[in-house]
């Protein structure tokens, strides 16, 4: 029996779907994620949400780079990366599920070479992107942020393909 014809006698379970940045904001406050929501003025973002039984479960937020380059990482910029700026989950499991459908389905179809992703270095230990397959690159630190006041923080750059090795 092929894919093709397997029969579903019920709806989908699990999806992994399009949804508008103010949702996933919505979400992303919901869940008490530590950065908030994604309020970018830099133009295109794509938001996605892993959903359960139509529950929203997970969500990315995949962001144009705010700087012309890559904190640590000159050679990524503007044109050839693409910044996923949110993953959030009702539970860390799920950030892992969700992590690995972006980079399989959406990154592949967004048209960049290279995806990177800020970790907090004080609040997270990274395995989420590592037992993926992303490489740490560097070491970056934000600035205080004009609009809430609020103090940079350090972070690590993630990403995805892996550079080759020498």
């Amino acid at each position: 029996m092929t894919t093709a014809e397997i029969e579903m006698p019920f709806a989908s379970m699990v999806t992994f779907d399009p949804i508008s940045l103010p949702e996933a904001n919505r979400l992303l406050a919901q869940w008490e994620h530590k950065m908030g929501p994604c309020v970018r003025g830099n133009g295109r973002n794509w938001s996605h949400a892993l959903i359960h039984e139509r529950i929203p479960v997970a969500v990315t937020i995949t962001s144009a780079l705010i700087r012309e380059t890559v904190g640590g990482a000159n050679f990524l910029n503007r044109e050839n990366c693409i910044e996923l700026s949110r993953l959030c989950a009702v539970r860390p499991g799920l950030c892992r599920v969700a992590l690995r459908l972006w980079r399989e389905f959406v990154f592949p179809h967004l048209g960049y070479e290279y995806a990177i992703s800020y970790q907090d270095a004080d609040i997270h230990n990274g395995n989420t992107y590592r037992f993926d397959g992303w490489q740490r690159i560097s070491r970056s630190r934000s600035g205080t942020d004009l609009r809430s006041g609020k103090i940079g923080r350090d972070k690590w750059v993630w990403l995805w393909p892996n550079l080759p090795t020498s």
